[in-house]
């Protein structure tokens, strides 16, 4: 505990009067440059674990932790044949929670004149309602109707984009035709869109279409002369971090000739992209706090110039070194804390109203701030931790006690008879 006469002295530094109005508008900008830092900080953090967190959720409710293709380079045995009977085999992995037969295959789209490049994906109606994910996006009734092989289900902004509704159709057209005298054609099928769904994720709901197993099989030929194939096999584990050790042991069971990724090695590049934004961020707004520490020594060192009669008086009287040394210290800190607090208390209140924050400014300015198609997200997801932010909190005081210890320093060695030799 500091002593009493030393705590009202460093608080009386730090009230303003006239003749040192300008200390005090510097200690005031070191203030609100701490508090802008660390609450930009908390947010950016917040905002980028966020969007990794919606990612991984998106990519592994939809994809899997695992997925297993065939690496046959002939076209007509490019599936996996016995998909059923290998499905039972994996299910025995240690640490697999589901394992799914699937259909894909890229298309190109075409309703009301409007064409748009799109990923199939062919599954059984049971097995969609394993996928959370899904399941929790679309209507019952479609899936009803999916079930019975009635139509498709796409993405809402595809809908959204070729001005479909339920009931309307949709015509798919795959550039692996059929050979004819007069060259490739390529195969045309109209379908009925019976649903629509939204993921939260721009590439899913914009180029994404749910099949029936069976009319996947039958559009991608994988159903010809008397064949039976999906073309991957998709595994959820019980947890995605043991994504890899499933991998390893699924490509023992399976032995050669099959391809096996992870979800991590799959979208590699999306969470690298992340990773490096949000390190860059991180610097670039540390530095906003260092620069904020540095106003803190430059306003301590003119106020002890400006106090230079005050301490030679206080150290006459019998203060030591060590008391004004602490003198100078809190005013200081005094800042810092003041400023780190301030930035935690507005980052957080940022940090967890981040949508309500982006739909008032939207509706403000009359345009979206979020691009989807630029941040694969078509909202601004936040997920705060609080253990990175008591590192930001420990970061900035740090910062802050580390700028007064030298100009707290150069008060205490301040030698009264020099300052008082021509007073």
């Amino acid at each position: 505990m500091l002593p009493k006469f030393e705590t009202i002295i460093a608080l009386r530094y730090l009230r303003a009067r006239r003749e040192e109005g300008f200390i005090s508008v510097i200690a005031l900008f070191s203030l609100v440059g701490i508090a802008l830092g660390v609450a930009t900080l908390i947010v950016v953090l917040a905002v980028m674990n966020g969007v990794r967190g919606e990612l991984i959720n998106s990519i592994i409710g939809l994809e899997g932790h695992v997925t297993v293709y065939s690496d046959n380079a002939n076209p007509s045995e490019r599936g996996i044949a016995d998909y059923d009977k290998k499905t039972l085999g994996l299910q025995g992995v240690a640490g697999v929670k589901t394992v799914l037969p699937k259909v894909e295959g890229q298309i190109m789209a075409s309703a009301n004149g409007v064409s748009n490049g799109a990923m199939v994906s062919g599954l059984r109606a049971e097995d969609i309602e394993k996928k959370p994910l899904l399941t929790n996006k679309i209507a019952a009734s479609s899936l009803i109707a999916f079930g019975r092989g009635e139509g498709v289900i796409i993405g809402r902004r595809m809908a959204e984009k070729m001005r479909l509704h339920v009931g309307d159709g949709i015509t798919l057209i795959s550039p692996e035709g059929r050979a004819t005298i007069a060259g490739m054609v390529p195969r045309v099928k109209a379908y009925q869109v019976v649903g629509t769904f939204e993921l939260g994720m721009f590439a899913y709901d914009s180029s994404l279409i749910l099949m029936p197993f069976l009319e996947a099989q039958t559009y991608f030929k994988l159903r010809e002369n008397g064949a039976d194939m999906a073309s991957a096999l998709e595994i959820t584990g019980e947890n995605p971090d043991e994504a890899l050790d499933i991998a390893r042991e699924a490509s023992q069971l399976l032995g050669s000739g099959y391809h096996i990724y992870d979800w991590k090695t799959s979208n590699n590049h999306i969470f690298e992209a992340v990773l490096v934004q949000r390190n860059v961020m991180f610097l670039i707004l540390m530095l906003i706090i260092l620069v904020a520490s540095f106003n803190i020594i430059s306003s301590l060192i003119m106020l002890v110039r400006e106090k230079g009669r005050d301490i030679a008086i206080l150290r006459t009287m019998g203060a030591s070194r060590a008391s004004v040394m602490r003198i100078f210290f809190m005013c200081g800190a005094s800042v810092g804390v003041a400023g780190t607090l301030i930035g935690l208390g507005l980052g957080l209140l940022i940090a967890f109203n981040t949508e309500n924050i982006q739909v008032w400014l939207e509706s403000m300015m009359g345009h979206k701030l979020f691009s989807a198609e630029l941040y694969f997200l078509s909202h601004l997801p936040s997920k705060v931790d609080f253990s990175e932010v008591f590192g930001v909190l420990i970061f900035s005081l740090a910062l802050s006690f580390l700028a007064t210890i030298y100009p707290a320093r150069r008060a205490a060695k301040l030698s009264p008879a020099e300052v008082l030799r021509y007073e």
